[in-house]
């Protein structure tokens, strides 16, 4: 019976109407795992097993009923008080900055992708390099007690940052080292490979957290003019709703890092706004803008279905991201207007 098998046991050959063929075409096209292919993107799929998307679809829906009918998944329907009990069992991870942690309410959640956005020099990467150590302690000390995926599309990771981080923090920076998994993707299609076959690294690196620094600079080098805008929104929801989906399923954080545009037309506020439009914004569970302020940097909670609009200042130490000691803890937004 698939309701007493675990997710190591379960094979794709378990799930309803896919045989031998069809297994061995997932498993050509890089899905080997019933997880994998529950969290397969349906025209993706369509494309790899030479099939239509309908049966693609009924696909992807079966390996999830399977991994619901084993226990590894949540039913579909449940109600709100076994949700709000569900939610207060998710693990937080500390930023490292406990003002910063106030305003994420605990700090970075599982299950969720969490966007920082800013100009250069704002602290995104800085927060990064943190999150590569501070995800690493045990839950008992604020982490989430696994590895780290940092996948690096700019240049911008430095492991001598993470060591000097580690040491300043009283860890142990060679093994603080050894649980960061890096990947440098080189171009939009290097990355959009690497997220599909993102469960397999999970599971190899044992990872709690997957960061992506940043989202967008590949597929915004890639496709310039307005000619090309629609391919590559197309390409960017696809890549971040399978991302929600790896989140979701394998309960891990995801942080990803934007960049901004200028919108020289505003007259009244901050002329700059996150790139990606949309397709980014809508996919993001949570989305923090970062500034600078003098030697400071102030974290403001833009989106989310339930934090508090504020803001927080921090500051970028040897420690990485650390407490301010000049600024006020935290402010309501409606008091800096």
């Amino acid at each position: 019976m698939t309701g007493s098998k675990s997710v190591v046991e379960l094979e794709i050959e378990d799930i309803e109407g896919v045989g031998p063929t069809t297994a061995r075409k997932m498993k050509e096209a890089g899905i080997s795992s019933v997880m994998e292919l529950a969290t397969s993107v349906a025209d993706e799929l369509a494309a790899d097993l030479g099939g239509s998307k309908e049966a693609a679809s009924n696909f992807i829906m079966a390996a999830q009923k399977l991994l619901r009918e084993s226990g590894i998944l949540d039913n579909e329907f449940t109600t709100a008080d076994v949700e709000l009990e569900k939610r207060k069992s998710l693990l937080r991870c500390t930023t490292g900055a406990k003002v910063l942690d106030e305003l994420l309410l605990g700090g970075i959640e599982t299950q969720a992708i969490t966007e920082f956005y800013g100009e250069f020099g704002s602290g995104k990467s800085q927060i990064c390099h943190t999150l590569c150590v501070t995800a690493q302690q045990p839950p008992s000390e604020g982490g989430l007690g696994g590895g780290v995926i940092l996948i690096d599309t700019e240049g911008t990771f430095r492991p001598e940052r993470v060591d000097q981080i580690a040491k300043a923090r009283g860890l142990d920076a060679e093994e603080a080292l050894k649980g960061i998994a890096i990947c440098k993707a080189y171009n939009s299609s290097h990355l959009e490979l690497i997220v599909k076959s993102m469960g397999k690294y999970i599971d190899d690196f044992k990872a709690k957290m997957i960061i992506i620094d940043s989202i967008i600079s590949l597929h915004r080098a890639e496709f310039a003019g307005r000619g090309t805008l629609a391919d590559r929104q197309q390409r960017l929801n696809g890549l971040m709703h399978k991302l929600v989906r790896i989140a979701e399923i394998y309960n891990v954080a995801v942080i990803v890092t934007n960049q901004v545009q200028s919108t020289p037309d505003t007259f009244f506020g901050d002329p700059t706004k996150p790139a990606g439009g949309n397709v980014i914004g809508h996919a993001s569970t949570y989305r923090i803008y970062l500034r600078k302020a003098g030697s400071d940097r102030v974290a403001k909670i833009i989106d989310s279905p339930y934090h508090p609009y504020s803001d927080a200042r921090f500051t970028v130490n040897e420690k990485g991201v650390d407490d301010s000691d000049e600024a006020p803890k935290k402010k309501s937004a409606k008091d800096e207007d």
